[in-house]
Order: C-alpha cells, then sequence, then structure tokens
C-alpha cells in the first residue's frame, strides 16, 4: 500500500473575502474529490483571503499508480484561471 500526499499552496487573486476563498476552494475540492476519489482539504492560511495551502491525499497499489492520481490532480489546479500555483511538494510512503 502506498500513500501519496500532494500539497499546493495557491494564490487566489480575484478573491476579496473569506467568503469569495471559500467559494473558490469549495468548488476546486469537490471537483478534486469527484473526479480522482481522493481526499482534499485546506491545511493552512485560514484567515488570509489570497493565500490557500490544500493537501490532496490517495491510497493505491503501488507508487506509480498513486503519482499519476496526484499528476493529474494537480493538472486539474494548474488549469483552474481562478487560483495560481505558487509552490508544489509530493511525498510518497
Amino acid at each position: 500500500m502506498v500513500v501519496g500526499a500532494l500539497e499546493v499552496e495557491l494564490h487566489l487573486p480575484g478573491c476579496r473575502s473569506l467568503k469569495d476563498k471559500r467559494l473558490v476552494l469549495r468548488s476546486l475540492m469537490t471537483r478534486l474529490r469527484n473526479r480522482f476519489n481522493v481526499a482534499v482539504g485546506e491545511v493552512d492560511h485560514h484567515d488570509l483571503w489570497q493565500r490557500a495551502l490544500v493537501g490532496i491525499v490517495t491510497v493505491a497499489g503501488d507508487t506509480a499508480v498513486a503519482h499519476s492520481i496526484l499528476q493529474h490532480a494537480q493538472d486539474v489546479v494548474e488549469r483552474d484561471p481562478r487560483v495560481e500555483m505558487i509552490d508544489v511538494h509530493v511525498e510518497m510512503r
């Protein structure tokens, strides 16, 4: 069993309030959950309007599958016009 974790630090330039931020993140996280069957959550920068650290986790039978799922999830985040990726960190255990 392999647990893959992806941390994505985001800049949300269009957000002018925490409410705006929550709408964008909720939409993005729901899309990731539904499409890839992963666990997703905001793990840091809770009080900042235009910053977020999102954690995405998957469990798979081997490293290649976990890495592929996380890469596809990262691609979805990267293509979202409402967010800009600042930093990405991937870890496999």
